[in-house]
């Protein structure tokens, strides 16, 4: 999320000392709420503590959030080292009958998921370490396709001969595929186990 301009920070009244404690709480909650939202990518912690008062805990405002957004459409989903708004996995078809959703995934074969799920597991890796884990080339097309769509991104160079880019996932990959952090992605082994990865 782009970082507030100073001078519009110091106009809002992060304490809201004219209110009582539990309507100030709520308020609090509203606009984190709000922020969330507003933002197409997941909101870090210090981005959210901007709109409360310094005394406020801004993972009880969420937990209170959450609580409050409970068996509502949409839910309050931490992702990579934010958190965002998410449709509950539910009402994705019905969204999907309505309306014209940024689905990256249907526009994605099953060799650029594969390709996805090995820089997943595999990074940083260069193109080099990919054609090594397929037996082929990985085409640079490929690669800005998947770059292009926000799920991977350019990770330190390697320290290899030449210093080839290598890559790595991105907060979107996380949105996209619905985990919290790369701690999520399923277990290599149970993978190779149900016929789904090589070992």
């Amino acid at each position: 999320m782009a970082k507030a301009r100073p001078d519009r920070e110091d106009r809002l009244d992060r304490a809201l000392d004219g209110l009582a404690p539990e309507l100030r709480w709520r308020e609090w909650m509203r606009r984190i709420e709000a922020v969330l939202f507003a933002s197409s990518a997941p909101v870090p912690r210090e981005d959210l503590a901007r709109v409360v008062g310094p005394e406020a805990s801004v993972d009880l405002l969420l937990e209170d959030l959450a609580a409050d957004l409970d068996g509502r459409a949409f839910e309050v989903a931490r992702v990579g080292g934010g958190w965002m708004l998410r449709t509950r996995p539910a009402y994705a078809p019905a969204i999907r009958a309505a309306a014209a959703v940024d689905d990256r995934l249907s526009s994605l074969s099953e060799f650029d998921i594969a390709v996805l799920a090995a820089v997943a597991y595999h990074q940083p890796v260069t193109r080099a370490e990919l054609k090594e884990i397929f037996g082929k080339e990985i085409s640079r097309d490929l690669i800005g396709r998947l770059q292009a769509q926000g799920l991977i991104g350019t990770g330190p160079r390697s320290p290899r001969r030449g210093a080839p880019y290598t890559f790595v996932t991105t907060e979107a990959f996380l949105a996209v595929f619905d985990l919290e952090s790369l701690r999520d992605l399923p277990d290599r082994e149970q993978l190779v186990d149900a016929g789904l990865a090589r070992g």
